[in-house]
């Protein structure tokens, strides 16, 4: 299964996540992760005024283009 699907405290049905989580869920630090969030990175975040938030969705897409040993833009 997925990380994100272990994970109670994560719901089946949210759609996005803030920073923190989304690293947990990733198993990576938040710098990692900032490192790798667009513009500098593949993956897309949403910002929301002053909020930061990363669509489950395409945590997932990342983490198969991981696996795939591709580098692909989600």
């Amino acid at each position: 299964g997925w990380p994100m699907d272990s994970d109670p405290a994560l719901a089946p049905d949210r759609l996005a996540v803030p920073a923190r989580e989304a690293a947990r869920l990733l198993s990576i630090s938040e710098r990692s992760l900032w490192s790798l969030t667009a513009p500098r990175g593949p993956i897309p975040a949403v910002r929301l005024g002053r909020s930061v938030r990363y669509d489950v969705a395409a945590l997932r897409r990342w983490l198969v283009s991981q696996q795939q040993g591709g580098h692909a833009n989600v």
